[in-house]
Formats: structure tokens, sequence, C-alpha cells
């Protein structure tokens, strides 16, 4: 429940009372300063509550912009403003000081120290005129724009790929009105579009072309339900914690599920065992995304150093590049974002087979990969900057580093932090892949391992490319896990590996979330009950030393299963009782769709 409370005299002929209880809002009059301040006070604490001044004229959607997004505990548009439960006290001392009048009071509560967001409003109008001719040409203004049109427009994700802006976007806005009109929720989009992709999944494991066709085509419509989401989150106003959680957990699942459906279809299709391409996969699409995480909270608050600081060559060349209209796009689809990767996979599981796709798909990756690194790389050479303690802790969170290299890392400690990780990470992915399976010399590169990544996360993670730690780590564990599922060549090792990398995989992608929603990192009995990254690595290196092959195999489907079941759980509890407990709703835009 909401309430708004009105103040000041009528208006004849204005839509306002009615406009407010479109929106949900439970509308009290209030004639003068102390009528609306006995309303204000009448109102239960833990109902959000706006004030509007009688003499407001506006669109319905500058309204809905102003006072109904969840996100935010205060907000405020030209003549209204409101506050949620957590800014209620702010708001009532406010209140106290200053008056009714909303512009006022939201000055008032920004100089009290409280954050007023100030939706961009654009070409909707929203005012309080203060005399009849000024009353006319809004009105008129307010004739002139069709906020319909523009909240279909503002639905739509402002930066998003090629594919997604001119072969989705365009009807997938539509889908969404839809569905806000008959109350569906975007949890409810989200959810339908994991269950067309776990089908497609299912169909691409038949083996069969017709199963490959259906696969592909199943693949965009979940796509087509994955935008929708969001524009249906953005089109109703109905941003959740859950929902966040859901639409990024959901779209890993989606796609590596296809991907083991593939490799399960490419072996009942032919025998082709295509289970390392299709671990390869995914090992490179989450580095990928480790690699924007670490990088993005890096520089989320750097402190500039200097008038120039925070300029770079690589900086300022991208900046002419995006002046030039073509350049833009492209460089958008060279990333190859979700859009692009996932019409990518649809069109080759469609018309080739499962093998060539997993190429296709390893080789854009990988370019994307080289491009994007390299970009951020010279960026972070050529930009000086001071990286804050929030962003070196957010670092050290996404190393996700266990009790071993705790231990390690109170007794050595290294400037050189990516040099000393990666140096690691090499030793014990080569000597694994070198080495005969059993050999008991992966268990001594996976100790090594263990003492370079404790030096490396010893010190502050300030450096300027300190954030390539986090990466170098997760290609160190998921690469060393794919060699030696590859080296024991049984059946079931790799799919077994690709299971323990997805339960790893899901809890740093849950570490990156609760980061970004300013829940901090999973707790500190989790990163230990699960070994941190260089513990799993040396148990995996043990179970291939002490086991033959086949026991190898069902050694690393029992460590999965463990794995997962103590991450899922945690997790699920955590966003679950953050839901029930109120949080601050965020609605993360994560990668382009």
């Amino acid at each position: 429940m909401s309430t708004a409370i009105v103040t000041g005299s009528p208006v004849p002929g204005s839509s306002l009372e009615g406009d407010l209880r479109a929106l949900g809002f439970d509308v009290r009059l209030a004639q003068d300063p102390a009528d609306a301040e006995a309303a204000l006070a009448a109102v239960p604490g833990e109902q959000r509550v706006a004030v509007v001044d009688a003499g407001f004229v506006g669109h319905v959607h500058a309204l809905r912009l102003g006072l109904t997004d969840p996100r935010f505990p205060a907000s405020a548009i030209p003549g209204a403003l409101t506050a949620q439960p957590a800014a209620r006290q702010a708001l009532t001392r406010a209140v106290a000081r200053t008056g009714v009048d909303p512009d006022v009071v939201a000055k008032s509560l920004e100089a009290d120290g409280t954050d007023v967001h100030r939706p961009e409003l654009g070409e909707l109008v929203a005012a309080v005129p203060a005399d009849p001719q000024a009353r006319n040409e809004a009105r008129q203004a307010l004739a002139s724009v069709d906020d319909e049109a523009v909240r279909l427009r503002t639905a739509v994700k402002a930066r998003d790929g090629f594919f997604t802006t001119y072969c989705i976007s365009p009807y997938s806005r539509y889908i969404a009105r839809w569905c806000a009109r008959r109350g569906l929720t975007p949890n409810q989009v989200t959810s339908a579009s994991l269950l067309v992709a776990l089908i497609a999944a299912a169909c691409a494991a038949t083996g069969t072309r017709g199963g490959f066709v259906a696969a592909g085509v199943l693949l965009l419509a979940s796509f087509v339900l994955d935008c929708t989401d969001g524009q249906l989150a953005r089109y109703s106003l109905q941003y959740s914690t859950m929902g966040a959680w859901l639409d990024a957990t959901f779209d890993r699942a989606k796609e590596y599920a296809y991907y083991a459906g593939l490799a399960l279809g490419a072996a009942n299709a032919s025998g082709d065992d295509v289970w390392a391409l299709a671990l390869g996969a995914m090992v490179l699409q989450t580095g990928r995304h480790v690699i924007d995480f670490s990088f993005n909270e890096a520089n989320h608050d750097a402190e500039a150093l200097g008038e120039l600081a925070g300029a770079s060559p690589t900086a300022s060349l991208s900046g002419k590049l995006d002046s030039v209209g073509w350049t833009v796009w492209a460089r958008r689809m060279i990333v190859l974002p979700i859009g692009e990767r996932w019409a990518l996979i649809a069109l080759f599981t469609a018309v080739t087979t499962p093998r060539i796709t997993f190429y296709m798909l390893l080789i854009g990756c990988a370019l994307a990969a080289c491009y994007t690194t390299a970009g951020r790389v010279l960026r972070s050479l050529t930009r000086r900057a001071r990286r804050t303690d929030r962003a070196a802790q957010a670092l050290r969170d996404l190393a996700d580093s266990g009790p071993l290299a705790e231990l390690t890392g109170k007794a050595l400690k290294a400037k050189a932090a990516p040099v000393v990780a990666a140096a690691g990470a090499v030793a014990v992915v080569a000597v694994s892949g070198l080495t005969d399976f059993g050999s008991v010399w992966p268990i001594v590169a996976a100790a090594v391992y263990c003492v370079t990544s404790g030096v490396a996360v010893a010190r502050p993670l300030k450096g300027a490319l300190d954030w390539l730690v986090p990466p170098i780590f997760r290609a160190g564990e998921y690469l060393t896990v794919l060699v030696l599922a590859a080296r024991a060549d049984v059946q079931g090792a790799l799919p077994a590996a690709f299971g323990l990398v997805a339960a790893v995989a899901y809890h740093h992608y849950d570490t990156v979330y609760r980061i970004r929603g300013n829940a901090g990192a999973p707790p500190h009995w989790l990163v230990r009950a699960i070994g941190g990254h260089e513990g799993r690595t040396l148990v995996v290196t043990v179970l291939a030393a002490l086991l033959t092959p086949t026991d190898f195999a069902t050694g690393l489907t029992v460590f999965a299963v463990a794995v997962a079941l103590v991450v899922l759980v945690e997790s699920i509890r955590f966003w679950v009782l953050s839901a029930r407990r109120g949080e601050p709703a965020v609605h993360d835009e994560g990668e382009p769709a």
C-alpha cells in the first residue's frame, strides 16, 4: 500500500487524483501545511508516502518514474516527492523544517544527507505552473507528447547490441506491454525464458536434424523472453532484488544447459565427443565475464589524480571512434554480446553440427576476449588512477581465496600480483597437461599454485593491472579441471568436469551479483567450506593422482555435487531472505543483451 498526500487547493479539471489512484496510491487531500503534516503522521511507517502539489501538471509516466520506482529510498520530480520507509524519518524532519512544498522538501532532504533520486524525464512534462498562462502552456506541452510511446521506447535498454536492437527489441517491447496489461511479472517471464531454453537444450540432445533446428528456434525464442523480462521491469518499474538475481543466474543456466544439450546431441547423433569443447566454451565465456567484472569493480570508484588523470590515449581513441556512427555498432558486435552470441549458436546449431557450432563459438569468444582485454590493459597502463579500499576489497572477494592461500599470504608478499598469480596458474595447468595421468607432479604444481595464490593477494590489490588476478585464478582452476578430465580419457570424466566447473562458476557469479547489489561477498565460512579456488585445484590434482581414470570420473562427480549443494543452498537462502527483508531493489543491466 502507498499513500499520496496532495497538498494545496485542487485545480478544476485536473486529473491528478485519478492519475495517482491509477498508480496504486491511496490519495489524501490536505488544504494547508497543518493538514499535510497530520496526514503524513497518520501514514504507517512501513508504507511508501508521496507528497504532491495539487497544482501539478504532468504525464502519468512522469509520476510513475518519480513516485513508484522501488530502487530508491527517496525520489523526486518537479512538484512531487516520495519516500520509502528507509527515508520516512528524514522526510518527517524535512517537512517539520520547511513545510510541504515538494521541491523545497526534496532540497532539504539532500541538505540533510539523504540521497534523492531525480529520474531523467526527457520530453515528459512535470511542472507546477505559477499562473493560468503557464498552466495552459504546460497542458499544451502535455498534449503534444505521447507518454505511452515514451514509456515503450524507454523500456528498451539504453545500450544494447546490434542484433538485439534491430532484430528483437522492435517487437519484444510490445510483448512486455502485453505482459504488463495482464499482470505478469518480470520474474514469471524470466522463468518462462529458462523453461524454453531447457526445452531447447533437450531438443538439441536428441541429436536429430529436426531436433537441432527446433533447438535453434527455441533458443532464439528464449532470448526474446530474456529481453522481454527486462523491458517489462523498466516498463512497469517492477524492480526487485530477487528479480535481478534470477535474471542474472538464469542467463548462465540457460547458456550452459544448452552447451550440455549440444554435447549430448553430438554423442547421440554420431558418437562425437565434444564435451571438451563444451567445457572449453563455458570456461572461456565465464573467463570473459570475470574480466569484465574485475575491471569494472577496480574502476568503479577510482579516484583520479590530477585534471587529466582519467584520460588516456586509448580512451581518447575510443571517444573518437564513437563519433563515427558505424564504428559504434562494429565495436558492440565484435565483443559478441549475448544477443549476437545466441544468434550465432542458434544458426550454427540449426544448419551444422555441434562440433562446428562450438568451434565457431570458441573462435568468436576468443577474438572478443582478446579485443576487450587488450583495450582494458592499455587503459590501465596509461591511466593514472588511485584504487580505493572498496575496489581492492571487491577484487579480493572476487579472487575467492581459501584457507591455503590465506596461510601463505600471511608469510609472503609480492608487488607484482598478476605476474605471480599467472606463474602459478600456468605451472599447474601445464604440468597437468604434460605429465601422465596419475602422476604426482600435478599435486606438486598445485601446491606451488596455492603458495603463489596466497602471495598474489597478500597485499591490497590496488595496482594498475591487479584486476587481472581474479580472472587468472579462474583460468588456473577451470583449465586444470578440464585438462585432467581430458587426460583421464574415460567416459564420464569430461561431463563430470563440466558439472564441477558449472557449480564453481555459479559460486563466482553469485559473488559478483552480491557485490553489485551492495550485499557484500558470500560469507567466509562458505569460501572455506568449498576450499577456495586453490584448495579445489589441489583436491582435483590429488584425485587424479590417487584414483584410476574411472574412479576419477566418479570422484569428480561426487565433488561437483557436494560443491553445488553447499553453494546453491546458501545462495538461495541468502537471496530469499534478502527479498523477504525488503532489501533495496536493484536492477543490474549486466552485459548488453
